[in-house]
């Protein structure tokens, strides 16, 4: 571990007196602590994503095109049905894993505790999210005479209160051997100075680095070995609060089998040209999801010859990868965005200070950044009504109310036919 004297050096080195000045005053234990959390901090990275958020993001119009897609309402019967035959012959098979991105809090819907311990309130009794996201495994399992691993990534955050409720919950029945719970990694939050911030504990404030951190924590925390062992060959990756997420999608899977690619990913048409989403296009020849605030309006609103949005295919958090792409993708490096929020921190008398206006910035990657790393993706165009319903606002759209009425119209409709 870094000594003092060399801490001390690094710190100064990097303007992060006030660090220093907190070492110094810090009992044996505490100090220790945080010199282990020093050790494991890279400043130059740290310092390059602040200076980063300097400068302007720029996009050039001439290298986004758009990309291709299959429509599942309008495929054949026959390409169903191989598409079907061959993505169910992969999970019965027991080459199939999936992994719930659950590092989030439910603060946005003023609930108290991690995103996946929210209940929504279906048919009268409501249902935990991640009991909702059992039911969706637990149906596969029994159609195709399977276990399907279950990989679930808290965060240092949640990770205790994740892992208490679904104990005290049994797993909600699903077989605990074939459940592994893993963590994200974390950066320190950087003030508009460049400064660390200190949190309560007297250590560097860190935050989860973003859902593109789901590869390389895959890998850092032998999950990633783990279904090497069990002999997996596709790996699903889907949030926690989309109630109507299809984990186990044969047409998907056996697409991107037939494709011949390492990577797919399932897709709604976005509402309209200004819905905040980020869309599937092709950058430099590579696919690519770019966020509504960075397309510009001209291409929002282009139409393609049959009337449809050119960019139109909305990323649904849906992605299905083969092992060797989550093991490529866990080694490259992803490029960081930076999001300017409201952080308390600890001043150097010591003093809790909690902001009212936006005062730092916590630094992410998204999970949709790596397909750059790939030539090709399949994507495959579901239905709003059937693949996406969100639970992520406390009212308004995309909130427990909209997804509830989803939810509940979808399996209404699934029992009638």
């Amino acid at each position: 571990m870094i000594k003092e004297e060399d801490a001390i050096e690094l710190l100064n080195s990097y303007n992060q007196t006030h660090i220093v000045n907190l070492l110094k005053k810090l009992d044996e234990v505490k100090k220790q602590e945080l010199l282990e959390q020093i050790d494991k901090i890279d400043f130059g990275q740290i310092m390059e994503l602040y200076d980063n958020t300097k400068k302007e993001i720029e996009i050039k119009e001439n290298k986004i095109e758009a990309i291709g897609y299959l429509d599942k309402a309008k495929l054949t019967k026959e390409q169903k049905e191989e598409f079907d035959k061959l993505g169910e012959e992969v999970i019965r098979n027991g080459e199939y894993a999936v992994v719930t991105m659950a590092g989030g809090q439910g603060t946005r819907l003023g609930h108290n505790g991690p995103k996946g311990t929210f209940k929504l309130d279906v048919y009268g009794k409501g249902k935990y999210l991640f009991e909702i996201l059992v039911d969706n495994l637990q149906e596969a399992n029994q159609k195709y005479n399977t276990i399907i691993p279950w990989y679930i990534m808290t965060s240092i955050e949640n990770n205790k209160d994740t892992v208490e409720f679904l104990e005290k919950h049994n797993y909600f029945g699903y077989p605990k051997e074939n459940v592994i719970i893993f963590t994200q990694s974390e950066l320190p939050l950087v003030d508009v100075d460049g400064k660390l911030l200190i949190s309560k504990d007297l250590k560097i404030k860190e935050a989860s680095d973003g859902n593109g951190g789901t590869y390389s924590s895959l890998r850092a925390s032998g999950s990633l070995a783990d279904m090497k062992e069990r002999g997996i060959k596709w790996v699903f990756i889907g949030g926690v609060d989309n109630v109507l997420l299809k984990m186990a999608d044969v047409t998907l899977l056996g697409m991107a089998i037939k494709k011949n690619v390492q990577i797919a990913s399932k897709s709604v048409v976005k509402a309209n040209p200004h819905e905040k989403v980020g869309v599937f296009c092709k950058m430099n020849g590579h696919p690519k999801v770019i966020e509504y605030a960075e397309l510009p309006e001209k291409m929002a609103e282009e139409v393609d010859e049959n009337g449809e949005l050119k960019y139109g295919e909305s990323h649904i958090m849906c992605n299905l990868y083969t092992i060797d792409a989550i093991e490529k993708a866990s080694k490259e490096i992803l490029m960081y965005h930076s999001a300017f929020k409201k952080n308390s921190y600890i001043d150097e008398d010591g003093k809790e200070v909690i902001p009212t206006e936006p005062n730092s910035y916590k630094f992410e990657s998204f999970i949709f950044d790596a397909f750059e790393f790939f030539d090709d993706i399949a994507i495959l165009r579901g239905k709003r009504e059937d693949d996406f319903a969100p639970v992520k606002n406390k009212e308004g759209v995309d909130s427990p109310k909209t997804a509830k009425e989803l939810y509940e119209k979808y399996w209404n409709r699934q029992e009638k036919n």
